[in-house]
């Protein structure tokens, strides 16, 4: 496809004619960026978007002044759903309006394909999350998500849970793949979440889900020693799930928490975030950190409980209804 040029000097060019090489400066500053805002190692996602780039087989667009690379964002679909994986604009270009014509040529794009009604996006280093004008405003929903943190050497104060004596904790393995799928969509049936990822409405996508954290680095790195199950002794059903990652190489963040409906307000969830807790701590983790929407109020209380601070607030947007 070819550039499409723009006001103000620059233009946007489809991602699958830039070569690798020439996000360096972007993607170096763009690691920078998120080492700084959020302590997370950002490398091997860099290192994800230089293989795909090389290989012209990831979809998105780059704004660029001259020839030069200045910002960037991806896409992809799955089924009738489109993901937007990243928006990064370098610091000395970036601006609101530039991030809009961005995400535009985005949404434009995945709104192309006529089998597609929905794009999901939380893109945790856009600027001015809540007060900005946003492409499709007709047609998109803005969630706020609470970036909490607690750091580590707290980890060991936190005395055992009401349900320690009640569930057993086990390691998270592939047997219990299956039966965490459908916790997770029994869990989030009827639940905001479900609204923002709608990976979690199904068994089926709460598979996907558990497969994307496991496999992919877009989360950190899987972590197995932290990466639980609750299990009702009397039944051996799962009640529980509190799956972490690593995001850098001292810092963790729990990727997932969520308890059966039937098993809630029994302390499992308290539970199984401590001992994760603890798992990464022993590690050697000095911090860690995971993501809640903010009107989950009771989530929100129970981390602040916990030692968890809220240290910036982002939004999850999610574009829904005609696409024309």
């Amino acid at each position: 496809m070819a550039a499409v040029t723009c006001a103000g000097a620059t233009a946007l060019v489809d991602l699958r004619r830039i070569r690798a090489d020439s996000l360096n400066d972007l993607l170096e500053e763009e690691t920078q960026h998120w080492k700084d805002l959020l302590d997370w190692d950002f490398a091997s996602s860099a290192d994800l978007v230089r293989r795909f780039v090389r290989m012209k087989s990831l979809s998105g667009w780059v704004l660029a002044a001259g020839n030069r690379p200045i910002g960037y964002s991806y896409f992809v679909c799955e089924d009738a759903k489109g993901l937007i994986g990243d928006l990064y604009i370098l610091d000395r270009y970036r601006s609101a309006e530039l991030e809009y014509r961005l995400l535009t040529a985005v949404l434009d794009s995945l709104f192309a394909a006529s089998c597609l009604h929905r794009v999901e996006a939380q893109l945790m280093t856009l600027s001015s999350p809540f007060d900005r004008a946003l492409p499709r405003s007709d047609f998109v929903g803005v969630h706020a998500r609470n970036f909490m943190v607690i750091p580590l050497e707290a980890a060991h104060s936190l005395p055992p849970g009401k349900a320690a004596d009640q569930v057993r904790v086990e390691r998270f393995t592939h047997s219990a793949h299956e039966e965490a799928a459908r916790l997770i969509a029994a869990s989030y049936r009827g639940h905001v979440d479900g609204e923002i990822n709608d990976q979690y409405r199904s068994v089926s996508g709460a598979r996907r889900f558990l497969s994307n954290i496991v496999q992919y680095p877009g989360c950190g790195s899987f972590f197995p020693p932290g990466s639980l199950v609750a299990v009702l002794p009397d039944t051996g059903e799962l009640a529980g799930v509190s799956l972490s990652s690593l995001v850098a190489g001292d810092v963790g963040h729990i990727t997932q928490v969520c308890t059966l409906p039937a098993a809630r307000r029994r302390g499992i969830a308290y539970e199984l975030v401590r001992r994760s807790l603890l798992a990464l701590a022993w590690y050697g983790c000095r911090k860690a950190s995971l993501t809640v929407t903010s009107s989950n109020t009771e989530a929100v209380r129970l981390y602040e409980r916990m030692g968890f601070s809220t240290t910036r607030v982002f939004a999850a947007y999610v574009w829904n209804g005609p696409a024309r």
